[in-house]
This record gives C-alpha cells, structure tokens and sequence, in this order.
C-alpha cells in the first residue's frame, strides 16, 4: 500500500498514476486527550485504519497524481534521527575533504567497529520534515548546500530497547529522503534540521510491500547528471541495527523517521534546481530548489 498525505492534509491510496481520495477514514481516529502521547496519530491507527481505506478506496474519487501538492506522508514526527557516515565511500570522499568537514567534523573511526559507534546518531528538528511537493528553502544560500539521498524508515509501533530480531516489525513502512545540509563548522543538529531540511515523500509504502529494505537500488539526478547512486546493501549499519541503537537512547514513538544515511556522491544545489529521487520499490520524486 502506497499512502500520501497531499493539498489541504488529503489523505490518498496511490494507484498507478492515480490518487483514490480515502480521506473520509480519518473521521475513525480516535479523539485525543491531553497531555497527547508523542507521535503521529494516523501513522500510530494506521493497522486499524488500512482495511477501511482499502475498501474506501473502491469507490472513492480520484486524481491524477501529478495534479496534486505532495506533502510529507508524516504529518506529526515526534523527531528525526540521522545516522552519520553510514556508507563507506561516503566516508572516503569526506577525508580531507574541506567543503564538507570544514577541519572540524572527522571521519576516521579507528578504535571503533563503525562511524556511527564513534559519532552516534543525531537528530533533526521535527519541523524540517518537508514533502515532494513543497520543496526545499535555502536557509544558507551564500554557503554550500548538499542533497544527501537517504532511505528513512517510519516507525509504526513505539518501543525502547528493540531487540534486532524484532526491528523490523516496529517500522510502518520506507519513504525516500533528502537530508539537506548546509556546510560549515556548527553542529548538525543546526547544519542539518533547518525547516524544508528534511524532505519525506513521495509516500509511504507499507513495509509488506518492500520486503527486504537491505536490497534497494536509489539515484538521485540533478538535471541531467547523476549525482549519487548506490544499493542499501552497502549501508554500514542496516536498517535493524540502525533502529537497535535508536532505541536503546530513545524512547520511538509512531511517525518517527530514521534516516539511514547516504553514499559518496554529497554535491551542491542551489535555488532553481530540481532533485530527481528514485528508491526501488518506493517510487520516485522531483524536488524544486528555491
């Protein structure tokens, strides 16, 4: 199942080139009382929610899919958790590399089994999650301002201290993401989580329908050129481990966006540009510069 979140908060099931309006099933939520558990309502319903959009869907309007305003399909994260230097040609071409380090973000790890053991995880601001359609702002425009293409991983189920053969069972589903950075000497929880900094689209597809998220061939193109291309089995820690280590820090809540890190390949963009995104088994994306 493919699910998008699109113009005024529309809810839809993407089929082929179509959207089936099932925006009706959001009246079955049930009411929220304050204090409101972290978390994403829709994404955190969305077992008891799927049987009802399914048959929604049978009968429900539709429209085109190019048609429409694509937004994050995670309306509420309660944050986002990045994972630094999660590909090994990622770290090589960020040695001695001054446009992206600035001499005060490292790469080497020795002593360490992986980066992410040295560095940790990071978070992003819930506020920077942005979708397809909505684009990215420059925040920084007068610096460099890289795409890093990730797969993200939503979390369905709350949970802390997820064991690794349960992982998998916690998430809802895999979008593509863009962990936007400007470059320069702060702390990438500032660098990183600028508001459109993080863009989640173009939906989410539910996990059944992806299977194994350590086989998946990504792009992305700018214009004509690509720019970064790669396969998730060359992550350095896989998705199960990624949400392992998450876990054991934070509490995750439903709606929770992990994104998995990037390959070699970080490259400017700049206003006017247009970000070409293509995960396999997910779909792909255009995403405007401004």
């Amino acid at each position: 199942m493919k699910i998008c979140r699109y113009d005024d908060n529309r809810i839809g099931l993407v089929d082929g080139d179509q959207i089936r309006d099932v925006t009706s099933v959001l009246d079955q939520l049930p009411p929220l009382k304050w204090p409101v558990t972290p978390g994403d309502h829709f994404i955190a319903n969305l077992a008891m929610l799927r049987p009802l959009m399914e048959k929604a869907a049978a009968d429900a309007p539709s429209v085109a899919l190019s048609s429409v305003k694509l937004l994050s399909p995670v309306a509420n994260p309660s944050k986002v958790i990045g994972a630094p230097l999660n590909y090994h040609d990622h770290i090589e071409e960020s040695k001695n590399n001054l446009d992206i380090t600035h001499g005060v973000h490292g790469t080497a790890y020795e002593g360490f089994d992986t980066p992410i053991d040295k560095y940790g995880l990071f978070l992003k601001g819930a506020t920077g999650v942005t979708g397809a359609g909505e684009g990215v702002e420059l925040h920084w425009p007068e610096r460099r301002n890289d795409h890093e293409l990730e797969l993200c991983a939503i979390i369905g189920e709350g949970g802390k201290n997820i064991a690794r053969e349960d992982a998998l069972n916690y998430v809802a589903g895999y979008a593509i993401g863009l962990d936007m950075t400007v470059r320069g000497p702060e702390d990438r929880s500032m660098r990183k989580a600028a508001d459109s900094y993080s863009v989640l689209g173009p939906y989410l597809v539910t996990a059944d329908e992806i299977g194994d998220p350590g086989n998946l061939d990504f792009e992305i193109r700018v214009g004509n050129e690509s720019r970064q291309k790669s396969n998730t089995k060359m992550l350095i820690c896989d998705v199960p481990d990624l949400i392992v280590r998450a876990s054991k820090v934070y509490r995750l809540f439903p709606g929770d966006i992990i994104m998995t890190g990037t390959p070699q390949g970080v490259n400017e963009v700049k206003a006017g540009n247009v970000m070409h995104c293509w995960i396999e088994k997910i779909g792909e994306m255009d995403v405007e510069v401004r």
